[in-house]
């Protein structure tokens, strides 16, 4: 299906950075994206506009309530010069998934991805082809009608917009330290745990500054009601290597359904290697370390795609894994999923769609 969609074009186009000195999210493309939906009417006016402020009521339900989402996926330039996507089908649904939990009306999935297309074409010449580097696309929706009080918002607006980045650790492939979380929690049953929002973010930045303070990269949650069993990282799924099996965390209605992780796990069933998703207790962890079988761990996601871990730490005890270096499983996975990414290994998993 085809849209069509009105461009206007930045009259003062921006200098591109350097793409040796790339961060993860400072530096923003010419246009954006933005579409509204008003209840009777839908989704309309779907636009190609200059990046700039946006201007909202002070009143805006966003602001008082917290009634956002947003995604996170990345475009990359192929050597031959083809632009492609990775599974950007997959975002459409989980972003339907999450306006379900958050009474956000749902959008056309076609429409969202042709839209995503659509701006990346425009700003094809950001993509920077530095080994590492990418061009991350964030689409959002916003509650923006103005109204203090708490229902479901009668207006919002989706948008989309473009950031050359660098690794998001800054040691990109380089093992991380990861201090397990037993004291602050994430989500429970029920909760928006596996929605895509911002809530869920700025309720673990306490826990994630603390770990900061202590020399950790990121931090493992526990489940909020036993604190026994691993769930995800701050920002990413989590996978352990224990003996011969794989093991993450089970889709429960806790941890989000991240698109890389559904693509490790594919890949590693591809492979013929076991991979469970079970719970998983701390405990087992800390004995299979004992024991010598804690051989791997690493996690997944968009933004990182595989980052692994080097060191585990729960309650002051640390766990070096793999000698504190990249395993084996970790390597490969992120040699096929960047390589698929970026045009250098064949996609044969049909995940890649082309931007023309």
């Amino acid at each position: 299906m085809k849209y069509d969609f009105t461009i206007t074009k930045n009259p003062n186009p921006k200098t591109k950075p350097d793409p040796d000195t790339l961060r993860f999210g400072t530096e923003f493309t010419d246009h954006m994206f933005i579409m509204e939906y008003e209840d009777g009417k839908g989704w309309h006016d779907g636009r190609i506009v200059p990046y700039g402020p946006l201007c909202l009521d002070p009143a805006a339900v966003v602001f008082h309530y917290a009634q956002e989402m947003f995604e996170g996926l990345k475009a990359y330039k192929t050597p031959a010069g083809k632009v492609q996507l990775f599974r950007p089908d997959m975002n459409a649904k989980r972003t339907n998934k999450t306006n379900d939990r958050l009474c956000i009306p749902q959008i056309d999935e076609d429409l969202y991805v042709e839209a995503i297309k659509a701006l990346v074409k425009v700003d094809a010449d950001w993509i920077p082809q530095k080994e590492g580097t990418a061009l991350y696309i964030r689409p959002f929706i916003i509650a923006d009608e103005a109204f203090l009080g708490v229902r479901r918002s009668k207006h919002y607006k989706f948008i989309i917009i473009l950031s050359p980045v660098g690794p998001y650790y800054e040691g990109g492939l380089t093992p991380t330290k990861i201090y397990v979380e037993d004291k602050y929690v994430r989500a429970t049953d029920g909760g928006t745990g596996e929605a895509k929002c911002g809530g869920n973010y700025a309720a673990s930045l306490k826990a994630q500054e603390e770990a900061h303070e202590k020399g950790y990269e990121q931090i493992l949650w526990l489940d909020g009601v036993e604190r026994k069993y691993v769930e995800e990282i701050g920002t990413s799924n989590a996978f352990f290597m224990i003996g011969d099996e794989i093991i993450t965390a089970p889709l429960d209605g806790t941890i989000l359904p991240g698109i890389t992780r559904n693509s490790v796990i594919a890949l590693l069933k591809k492979k013929g290697i076991k991979v469970s998703e079970r719970k998983l207790a701390i405990d087992e962890v800390v004995d299979a370390y004992k024991n010598g079988q804690f051989k791997e761990m690493f996690a997944s996601g968009t933004a990182a795609v595989i980052s692994p871990v080097g060191e585990l730490c729960y309650k002051g005890d640390s766990m070096i894994i793999n000698g504190g270096g990249i395993g084996p499983v970790a390597q490969e996975l992120y040699d096929t999923l960047y390589g698929i990414q970026t045009g250098t290994v064949k996609d044969d998993m049909d995940w890649t769609v082309e931007v023309k």
